[in-house]
């Protein structure tokens, strides 16, 4: 017998093949247990990321609200100031309004007192020129003659349509007027002739159709002179003497005495 029969090996023992397998089981199942784990660590790791996702939403959220709050003040800024300026416009409108009305009254207070002023011009001169008013049946009683191959007629008619019409000298022109400060020169004649009882259309046209033609080389005072056609006269005014005669001439001149030789007249009629 060996002498090392009876002692004990230091091998190790073998391990059963039971024991491998388990073993190996064991460390498989920790494996797999380890790879679930560190799939759902990597898993539960990217969780955060999808967290972190959702802050530019909040942040656009809150950026939007931001904005909208900085327009609602802005408007409501604009609105004041809007409200400011309309305000300041209808204050200076006001002030404008007031100094035009105050304009406008002063204007009309001096024209009412130069309107006061010429007429009472006006009356003074008139009243002047009724100092060397003559009338026919003077002219007639003396045995003047009111041209040179014309004597005058006798009738105090004529006188009374001469003295109306030199009591209008110096009243204004104006187109369509019938007095009794402003006169056209048909209206004039016919305001005349009706201080003698004699009633003539309106208008120059058909009062040079009245009465008798006479020429103008044997005028007589008080004849209605008119220039123009017969029947289209454009013109009227009436023979005074002298060579002359008395008419509403025009806008710048008025009711005036002017000189026949100056602007002869076309024909003439005689009424009276």
């Amino acid at each position: 017998m060996s002498h090392t029969a009876h002692i004990p090996s230091h091998r190790k023992p073998r391990r059963s093949a039971s024991k491998i397998a388990l073993r190996a089981g064991v460390a498989g199942g920790v494996l797999s247990t380890l790879a679930v784990a560190a799939a759902a660590g990597t898993a539960n790791a990217a969780e955060p990321v999808s967290e972190t996702i959702e802050m530019p939403t909040l942040s656009t959220d809150l950026s939007a609200q931001i904005a909208q709050s900085a327009d609602a003040t802005q408007q409501a800024a604009d609105t004041y100031e809007s409200r400011a300026e309309q305000d300041a416009a209808a204050s200076k409108a006001a002030k404008q309004a007031k100094e035009d009305l105050a304009k406008a009254e002063k204007k009309a207070e001096a024209e009412r007192k130069a309107e006061a002023a010429a007429k009472k011009k006006a009356d003074e001169e008139r009243a002047s020129r009724s100092a060397d008013r003559t009338s026919l049946s003077t002219q007639s009683a003396g045995g003047s003659s009111t041209t040179a191959d014309a004597p005058a007629p006798a009738s105090g008619s004529v006188g009374a349509v001469i003295g109306f019409l030199k009591a209008q000298l110096g009243d204004a022109y104006v187109m369509g007027a019938s007095g009794p400060n402003a006169w056209d020169c048909s209206s004039l004649v016919q305001a005349a002739f009706k201080q003698a009882g004699v009633d003539l259309p309106r208008v120059s046209q058909d009062q040079s159709t009245m009465g008798t033609e006479v020429g103008t080389s044997n005028l007589q005072v008080g004849d209605i002179l008119y220039w123009g056609g017969k029947g289209s006269a454009y013109h009227v005014g009436v023979y005074i003497g002298n060579g002359q005669y008395l008419d509403a001439a025009n806008p710048g001149k008025g009711v005036v005495i002017q000189d026949l030789s100056g602007y002869p007249a076309s024909g003439a009629v005689r009424v009276l």
